[in-house]
Formats: C-alpha cells, structure tokens, sequence
C-alpha cells in the first residue's frame, strides 16, 4: 500500500474515534455505579481476573514442581557419586 493512503486511513479512523458521539463512557465510569450494567462489569472484571490468577498460578506451580525435583534429583546424584573414604 501507498504511504499515503495509509496515513490518509490512519487520520480517518482516528477522527472516528475521537467523534463526539461515539466517544461515550461506559455505563460504569458514566452512569450510576450501583446499576445492574456497573454490577455486571464488576462481576466480568473478576471473573477475568480469576482466569489470569489461576493460569498465572499454574504456571507457577509448575516451575515450583520443576525446581523441586531437579533439587531432588540433583541431591540423588550427588549421593550415588559420593565415593566411601578409605582410611591410609
């Protein structure tokens, strides 16, 4: 595409946005707060937070698990390579 067809797309969507009309708040930020629409942002907002905690815990758990047995393992290893004193 042309250099300048695309700053001419870029100029027309950003006056699209910034339109006076479709530049509106949302029904928490600009409605009542206690509305059954605020209640239910409130009510997805945790929701989505719930996932992103759980994955991130997941995550987490999972490279817990994996430094957990490679200590285990490294432990083993350095017992069975453990040679017994000899006295002289």
């Amino acid at each position: 595409m042309k250099p300048t067809l695309i700053k001419t797309l870029l100029a027309l969507a950003v006056l699209v946005c910034c339109h006076p009309v479709t530049a509106h708040a949302c029904a928490a930020c600009y409605g009542a707060s206690d509305s059954p629409m605020a209640k239910g942002f409130n009510w997805g907002i945790f929701s989505l937070l719930a996932v992103v905690l759980s994955v991130l815990g997941g995550i987490a758990g999972f490279f817990f698990y994996l430094a957990r047995r490679a200590a285990a393992q490294a432990a083993e290893q350095a017992v069975a390579n453990q040679t017994p004193v000899t006295a002289h």
